[in-house]
């Protein structure tokens, strides 16, 4: 939140939604986002670390505060999981990637609790006047998390049915094994096999940008006046409020579809 003496609208609306993108090849498509990808590798790694760190110090007694939280979230976990895949052992792979992507999604949300002005701050000591601090914002982030469980669907499918019961289902299912059918059955699978990766993608993006947007207006009316202020000030500390559920749903709902994608693919049609 900026203080209203040094409030200043265009470096606010620049730092969240301007990105530091880089150029990898010709065109305005092979550009990466630079701000994005480090900030959610440098997430990750602190994420995969902390649970590392605690379950490494973990005694079969009782339980200190840090491992309880670590063992309360592996077995929220696992109780989901469990719930959702029935096709093999769901420890093998299944609920460590689930476990892994509602942390690393988790963590990218809550960047967005980070008061924009010490995270602007500090960037800029380090020369970088253009940085968006919540990764989940960019829809290039959750398009590349819900394309790799996007491409997992499909491995997991061919290694349960073979890659010729993968096609044989894209052309024989849902409507039956008659070749006259064969092109309505190969349109519908199509249209799923798109519209899966674009609404994991899509929701999880919509949600996180729409909560920026909210901020910025929110704070962009506090520099209207004193009114402005403190209207913002109430607005926003309830939006604050919600928007920690909707940072935590947010990560739970893109597991649970992981979970779910994942499970379907190992059905037979």
């Amino acid at each position: 939140m900026a203080s209203g003496k040094d409030f200043n609208a265009t470096d606010y609306i620049q730092h969240h939604l301007t990105f530091l993108t880089k150029p990898v090849g010709e065109g305005g498509f092979w550009a990466l986002n630079v701000d994005s990808v480090v900030t959610a590798v440098l997430l990750g790694v602190l994420g995969m670390g902390i649970l590392w760190w605690i379950v490494r110090g973990a005694i079969s007694g009782v339980p200190n505060r840090r491992q309880a939280f670590v063992e309360l979230a592996f077995e929220f976990v696992d109780d989901q999981v469990k719930g959702i895949f029935h096709h093999g052992d769901r420890n093998r792979f299944i609920a460590p990637a689930a476990l892994t992507v509602f942390v690393w999604v988790l963590l990218m949300n809550a960047m967005d609790f980070l008061p924009i002005d010490f995270v602007a701050g500090g960037l800029e000591l380090l020369g970088l006047h253009a940085w968006r601090p919540v990764p989940t914002a960019d829809v290039n982030t959750t398009f590349a998390l819900a394309l790799s469980v996007w491409f997992l669907m499909i491995w997991f499918s061919i290694a349960s049915k073979g890659l010729g019961g993968w096609i044989h289902e894209l052309f024989c299912a849902p409507f039956g094994s008659n070749p006259l059918l064969w092109p309505a059955n190969l349109l519908f699978n199509l249209i799923e096999y798109v519209s899966k990766p674009l609404s994991h993608a899509l929701r999880l993006f919509g949600n996180m940008y729409a909560g920026e947007i909210i901020f910025l207006l929110l704070w962009l009316l506090a520099a209207s006046g004193l009114f402005g202020t403190l209207l913002a000030a109430v607005l926003g500390l309830g939006w604050a409020i919600f928007h920690i559920l909707i940072v935590v749903l947010q990560a739970y709902i893109f597991m649970m579809l992981t979970v779910v994608y994942i499970s379907m693919a190992h059905e037979h049609h």
